[in-house]
């Protein structure tokens, strides 16, 4: 059988790193997709002497047409994907009364809609039992109005991800968004390989005691 392979959109060296780092080692070959080649290429190494086979492809996520030939050559190329994690957002220090439409757009844009790119793009590829997770922030529920735009987009992604989660479920499909409830850090509770854990483990719920939205208090 082929191993099963995990998708990474928004791929750098925080969480998302962490989480490609923890599928790897548990079996899974990996697709980054991300901004940044040096970043994503320093992590495809660390992947593959972890022993997974890694394609990555240097994106703009916001980008439709090009994120979804992104990640259709992945998938063909693996003939599946099981795990698609989405963990991009973006943050603007401007408050409520600084921020512009466009650019609160252009945050959503990526925080939220390129999610929407992402599961059609991959959903060809999945099959009963796949999976999509999400990086989630309490910023949905308790905002800094320093960065009103965040808070709009980890709302919206929740939001998403539980209409996403009742879309494929009936073909088996389940999708989750990990609240991570605390500020990361280096060392403590909140480290970026203490929050890949969360999501790995909300990626392996039970089907019958399946939540959509699941939070990491640390």
């Amino acid at each position: 059988m082929n191993r099963p392979v995990v998708v990474v959109v928004g791929a750098g060296p925080g969480v998302s790193g962490s989480v490609a780092r923890r599928f790897a080692r548990e079996g899974y070959d990996v697709g980054l997709l991300g901004i940044d080649e040096d970043q994503l290429l320093t992590l495809a190494g660390e992947l593959e002497a972890l022993g997974a086979t890694v394609g990555h492809a240097v994106v703009d996520i916001t980008d439709a047409a090009a994120t979804t030939a992104a990640i259709r050559r992945l998938g063909e190329h693996a003939g599946r994907v099981d795990v698609l994690h989405f963990n991009p957002s973006a943050f603007r220090e401007k408050d409520p009364l600084e921020l512009s439409v466009p650019e609160l757009l252009e945050d959503v844009a990526l925080g939220v809609g390129a999610l929407l790119t992402a599961v059609q793009a991959a959903r060809p590829f999945m099959t009963a039992g796949g999976r999509v997770t999400a990086t989630g922030s309490m910023a949905a529920d308790q905002p800094w109005h320093r960065a009103a735009s965040l808070g709009v987009q980890k709302a919206g992604l929740r939001n998403l991800v539980q209409s996403l989660d009742a879309t494929l479920a009936d073909d088996g499909i389940r999708a989750v968004s990990v609240t991570v409830r605390g500020t990361l850090a280096k060392e403590g509770p909140f480290t970026p390989d203490r929050v890949a854990d969360a999501i790995w483990a909300a990626a392996r719920q039970g089907e019958r005691a399946w939540r959509s939205e699941v939070p990491y208090s640390g």
